[in-house]
């Protein structure tokens, strides 16, 4: 895998709705290797490639290009700015957090009342969005607009680590999905595939239901990550996932049902592969699957992720080992699919 692409995809600044940074990279990484790449009207970038021989069923890859973060609501008279959230994120590790204007490029940091100015249980209280702020360093509002508008994004200010075992950085949920299509689509493939790499999924699986009309595909594999709760303190029967264990395969999340027989098949392509796979031992969460499967007629889908510690914050963790597992059992599955040598029996 390339970890020089997953540097650059991750510390890219790709807030719902301001995909254009990671677009841009994964276009330009692409370009020469597809047989047809279009930026629909949502934004999503979606790819066809010949493979040796055409394919015996109609399946598209599916990967967000978004990342969670924040969007300024207003300019205050100090100059500070009030935000709100563009997807989920945990208010417990947003205070004193550095964050980047991504229309500025301007860095700021998450602010709170002090401790020493709090009084009674407020001390223990984790903070309401609406009572924090982001100072910029302006030192009034006219100051402050010189730079910023009502409606500019936010995200965490990212950086990267890498050694032989792990990645730490932010973002990783979904750019590693993203490296994962990246890959393939620069590989000799053996039969036609179709890849989407879609927009604004944190904020609502808008920019896939839009790519899998248009592609109007067969069968789908959803590259993705999910969260790994194997820290201390935490049952083992809670933790979902774990690192080191190989890609994660969903029965079941708040928004699908996945397809019961591509569910066993992953394990087998995994299998094939000779890396290691698990199933996500809860019921939680979504993703774009839960609306490329009930697109149109409905297509037959699997989600394959990459198992990761605090998804959604500044700062997550994954195992190499587990990217290329998740690589290795995407790459066997889609052969198997779109070879037509999976025959589910319905």
């Amino acid at each position: 895998m390339n970890m020089d692409l997953l540097k650059k995809l991750c510390l890219a600044n790709g807030v719902s709705s301001g995909e254009d940074e990671v677009r841009n990279i994964i276009i330009s990484e692409i370009d020469g290797y597809a047989d047809e790449i279009a930026v629909d009207k949502s934004g999503n970038i979606i790819v066809f490639k010949k493979g040796a021989a055409p394919a015996k069923n109609k399946l598209v890859l599916s990967a967000h290009m978004d990342e969670v973060g924040f969007i300024v609501t207003c300019v205050n008279g100090d100059g500070t700015l009030s935000v709100d959230e563009v997807g989920g994120i945990d208010r417990r590790i947003i205070s004193g957090k550095s964050v980047k204007l991504c229309s500025s490029k301007l860095n700021g940091v998450f602010g709170i009342k002090p401790i020493h100015l709090s009084r009674g249980d407020s001390k223990n209280e984790i903070p309401k969005l609406s009572s924090m702020y982001i100072d910029i360093g302006a030192k009034d509002k006219k100051d402050a607009e010189n730079n910023i508008e009502v409606g500019d994004l936010v995200a965490f200010e990212g950086f990267y680590e890498e050694n032989e075992q792990s990645v730490i950085t932010k973002a990783l949920d979904d750019r590693v999905g993203c490296l994962v299509l990246i890959e393939m689509i620069k590989s000799n493939l053996p039969y036609d595939m179709y890849f989407t790499f879609v927009v604004q999924e944190e904020v609502g699986l808008r920019g896939a239901k839009t790519a899998a009309y248009t592609v109007d595909p067969e069968f789908a594999i959803v590259v993705e990550t999910t969260t790994a709760a194997d820290i201390p303190n935490v049952d083992e029967s809670k933790q979902v996932c774990r690192l080191g264990e190989g890609a994660v395969i969903s029965f079941m999340d708040r928004r699908t049902i996945y397809d019961k027989e591509l569910y066993k098949e992953a394990f087998k392509a995994a299998q094939r592969a000779g890396v290691k796979a698990q199933a996500k031992k809860a019921v939680a969460g979504g993703n774009d699957a839960g609306v490329i499967s009930t697109s149109r007629g409905g297509v037959r889908t699997i989600a394959v992720s990459l198992p990761c510690r605090y998804l959604h914050a500044p700062h997550t963790t994954a195992f190499k080992e587990d990217i290329n597992a998740v690589y290795q059992t995407v790459n066997e599955l889609s052969k198997t699919i779109a070879g037509g040598s999976f025959k589910p029996e319905n």
